[in-house]
């Protein structure tokens, strides 16, 4: 079915504008900032928007304009921009749970070395103890007395 120049001239203005609001984040319920939302919007079949047909440029437009957005770090659907967020938090956090692990390997790795100088060192005043126990010149401290606090009675 042909279309009057009238009707094409309207449909392309109904379309820019439908492009304008998406492209300024005015998204409408469950709709998303794309080719499809933008027909719906504009009240046009969307494959109009697709080969040789009559708003192919409209598509061509809209999808170039989008990019410059996206590039310039703007995201007008919402939900992207959620996703985009989320991602990036996502990102953050794995980094965080890398550094965290690492930390502990290092941390668990310190203990191990900890525990191993605390046992040689024991080893050694062992060692030094039945070695000084040996010799005569060495006299023992006699153990400490307890005494006992008695009652009078």
């Amino acid at each position: 079915m042909r279309i009057s120049a009238a009707q094409r001239t309207e449909n392309e203005n109904r379309i820019r504008a439908a492009m304008d609001r998406l492209l300024r984040g005015e998204m409408p319920p469950g709709g998303k900032c794309d080719i499809k939302t933008l027909a719906n919007e504009a009240a046009v079949d969307r494959t109009a928007f697709y080969g040789t047909r009559p708003y192919a440029h409209l598509r061509v437009e809209f999808e170039r304009r989008l990019q410059a957005l996206q590039g310039a770090g703007e995201i007008p659907d919402p939900r992207e921009a959620q996703i985009a967020r989320l991602k990036a938090e996502n990102n953050r956090l794995k980094e965080r749970l890398a550094q965290s692990e690492q930390r502990n390997d290092e941390l668990s790795e310190f203990r191990t070395q900890a525990l191993a100088r605390l046992a040689a060192q024991h080893e050694e005043i062992v060692r030094l103890r039945e070695a000084a126990a040996g010799t005569s010149r060495v006299s023992r401290l006699p153990a400490p007395r307890t005494t006992v606090i008695g009652t009078c009675s």
